[in-house]
């Protein structure tokens, strides 16, 4: 599996936490200058540096490419990467409209390619287990799930405030937010509703959300740039309350259990890295010719559910309450 030869398109900083979990061959970067992706190979020691996206693409020698460049241009250079019979690992979000994540899917499907949206926390065991104990009735019936993400974004200039290149809180940290709504409820929502504070570029710099899944079950996502930073994932059933403590970033791993008149349980979660793991389990759906765990009905899904966010909070911001 470490035999995949990887291709990297930009040089922007979550590069970074792939290079850092050894566990793939990256032989190439692109970015719009010669010198600039000259630098960065040097710097990341990484053998090959294009000074184009169309160069990388039309490089023999790689297999699969990382798209991590603004969420703009996303879907376009996912497509152009499979187009060139490139796999692909798209870092999140994929896109705010599910048409151009089903199309792209298509596309890789015709061509034998995999393609996968890089929610790197979904890799971590705390969800299998976090999942597992929901089974198991250990909250009695799941009714509610929150999510939260958020930090401050006020540096002028940042594509997080533009509009034009898909920014905003939801696309951002919200759409972790929405992955793990989705994840701890099993299924897709059948109702959303949704409201935002606008700032930036008009971009949501806080937005507030309520989907609700089958089986009567609701959940509130909350995120911003306007705001502390802040996280977490919980679910609360009719016996019980489960806790993930750190579930985006999984530094310090940990479940909390609740049930009436007992003590809070922590469970301890082994430390791991889900970049690694993310990038093992994408070199593995190559190499067996199997979706990787983040592909099409997860991402489009998601996709699906963000395109409504977006249409109730914009829709929301004209309606008024009557006396």
């Amino acid at each position: 599996m470490t035999d995949l030869r990887w291709g990297i398109l930009s040089t922007a900083r979550i590069n970074d936490a792939l290079l850092g979990a050894d566990a793939a061959r990256f032989v190439a970067v692109a970015s719009r200058t010669q010198g600039r992706a000259d630098a960065y190979a040097r710097e990341k020691g990484i053998a090959r540096a294009h000074g184009s996206y169309e160069a990388l693409l039309a490089d023999p020698e790689i297999d699969a490419v990382y798209v991590s460049l603004p969420n703009h241009l996303h879907m376009p250079w996912t497509v152009r990467a499979l187009q060139a019979g490139k796999h692909v690992l798209c870092e999140k979000p994929l896109s705010r409209r599910a048409a151009e994540v089903e199309e792209a899917f298509d596309l890789a499907e015709a061509s034998g390619l995999v393609l996968a949206e890089a929610f790197m926390w979904r890799h971590h065991p705390q969800v299998a287990q976090a999942q597992e104990l929901l089974a198991s009735g250990a909250i009695g019936r799941l009714a509610l799930i929150r999510a939260r993400f958020s930090g401050p974004v006020a540096e002028p200039g940042d594509p997080r405030l533009s509009r034009a290149m898909d920014g905003g809180a939801l696309m951002d940290v919200g759409c972790y937010c929405v992955s793990g709504a989705r994840t701890l409820a099993g299924g897709e929502p059948e109702q959303v509703e949704a409201m935002r504070i606008a700032g930036g570029e008009d971009v949501d710099v806080v937005l507030t959300g309520l989907l609700r899944f089958e089986g009567d079950v609701l959940a509130s996502i909350d995120c911003g740039f306007a705001l502390a930073a802040e996280d977490g994932l919980e679910a609360v059933g009719d016996e019980g309350v489960l806790r993930l403590t750190d579930p985006w970033h999984a530094r310090e791993p940990v479940i909390e259990l609740e049930r009436a008149g007992t003590p809070t349980q922590r469970i301890a979660v082994p430390h791991a890295n889900h970049y690694a793991l993310q990038l093992r389990d994408f070199a593995a759906a190559v190499a067996g010719g199997r979706a990787p765990l983040v592909g099409r009905a997860d991402a489009v899904g998601q996709a699906r559910a963000i395109e409504a966010l977006y249409a109730a909070a914009e829709g929301a911001e004209t309606r008024s309450v009557d006396p």
